[in-house]
């Protein structure tokens, strides 16, 4: 015998309730995901079936530097590509059933299609190669550095209610400000310093038109990136391509490993053989993510975010923490802006950014505003990146426009599909007059 839930009423303040009178939740559910996942199945299923590979891909899991070597595995290239997308087929088939039964789709189901996804596309990408998967990951991780950077940067602000669109020119002034200073001195780490004070000026004037003076955040943003390309673009050409040996060769900080976990198969070399600017970067995550969720900072952070005039009336001077916020935020894109020129590229150029600030951005709204998806988001993003750059060097038959548009195409669909239904903070982009 089946029965039928009773539709809920209407309480006193508009809020659905049940027969009992008590508040009753509503789910929303979206078909986003099940349709984005049943456009990439299909459309991984016709490049392979158009453009079948004939041989095997070799994966390597170890590094003659681990304490013991894994096995390289070896797949048929085809027949794994196709049976992988059949699983992808069955996963887009389970997000659909769980849409027409009125249900959102696990975060887990996603994590399995996308790993299918991924292999399967490797697989048939890398036909007759070998796949260095300890020297993709570890790639990835490097590349992923500056967005995760950026992304917590972009968390911070957004979460107080400062819509970060400056997380560009932030990276830009910080990498002109470490290749300079570090070349000065003679030292990475006060580089970093002052890539983050360069961060953090570029906040300072976010601030003081968004938040004092109620110039619209988007517009603001847009213009201080375009300000620091102008600026650090005409400080290379007049100040440090003209004294390059003085003003723009700072040292470099060179990957450290760490003894035993750095010999670890697979994990060490990935986590623990990296540069001193990814062992801060774990230091920043676990800190924001703390102070965020776990004190009181945090809590009148996200406060402010969500409902200023309630944050107002118990005491909290939501100006003055919106500005302390975004200049942090500041500070620590900057930070991460060090890594392309004390890590990456060991001198200054032009928009060496290349607009990763809007990749970190993306992040940001792919992460739902919380700083661990953001990191995770940015991984997958830097992911995309160093892929074009591996299959590349494996000569993958795959055409190289397309590797050149991989990173942003993977951008587009995370924060188009697989993202689902997500809700920035109420109060984001909107100036706060008291009283």
């Amino acid at each position: 015998m089946s029965t039928q839930t009773p539709a809920p009423t209407e309480g006193p303040a508009g809020v659905a309730v049940d027969e009992s009178g008590r508040p009753q939740t509503i789910t929303v559910v979206s078909r986003k995901t099940p349709v984005i996942m049943a456009v990439v199945t299909v459309g991984l299923g016709l490049a392979v079936l158009l453009g079948a590979q004939d041989g095997t891909t070799a994966f390597r899991l170890s590094t003659a530097d681990d304490l013991f070597a894994l096995p390289t595995v070896e797949l048929p290239a085809e027949v794994t590509a196709l049976v992988l997308i059949a699983l992808m087929a069955v996963c887009t088939a389970e997000a659909t059933r769980r849409y027409l039964a009125r249900s959102t789709t696990p975060l887990w189901l996603v994590a399995v299609f996308s790993v299918l996804g991924l292999v399967a596309f490797l697989a048939w990408a890398a036909a007759g190669g070998t796949v260095p998967v300890v020297g993709l990951l570890a790639g990835s991780l490097l590349l992923a550095v500056p967005l995760v950077f950026g992304a917590l940067g972009g968390v911070l602000g957004e979460r107080v209610g400062v819509v970060n669109i400056a997380i560009d020119g932030q990276l830009l002034a910080g990498a002109f400000a470490a290749a300079m200073i570090g070349s000065i001195t003679g030292s990475p780490w006060i580089g970093i310093v002052a890539a983050m004070a360069a961060g953090t000026l570029v906040a300072l004037v976010l601030g003081l038109f968004a938040i004092s003076y109620f110039v619209d955040q988007v517009i603001v943003g847009v213009v201080l990136n375009v300000l620091v390309i102008g600026f650090t673009s005409f400080m290379f050409s007049q100040v440090l391509a003209e004294n390059t040996e003085a003003l723009n060769t700072p040292p470099r900080l060179t990957a450290v490993a760490i003894p035993l976990l750095s010999e670890i198969p697979l994990v060490g070399p990935i986590f623990f053989k990296q540069s001193p600017i990814v062992y801060l970067l774990y230091v920043a995550v676990a800190a924001v993510t703390f102070a965020l969720y776990r004190t009181r900072w945090g809590l009148r952070l996200r406060a402010v975010g969500e409902h200023p005039k309630a944050a107002d009336t118990v005491g909290i001077n939501v100006n003055r923490t919106r500005y302390r916020t975004v200049l942090l935020a500041g500070a620590i894109a900057g930070a991460g802006g060090a890594f392309y020129t004390l890590v990456s590229v060991q001198a200054f150029n032009r928009e060496m950014t290349g607009g990763a600030g809007y990749i970190a951005l993306a992040a940001v709204i792919f992460g739902k505003w919380d700083p661990i998806r953001a990191t995770l988001a940015a991984l997958l993003f830097g992911f995309a990146s160093n892929l074009q750059g591996v299959l590349s060097v494996i000569g993958s038959p795959v055409p190289s426009e397309f590797m050149l548009m991989l990173p942003y195409l993977v951008t587009i669909i995370a924060v188009a599909g697989l993202v689902g239904r997500s809700r920035a903070p109420a109060a984001v982009g909107l100036p706060y007059r008291k009283g």
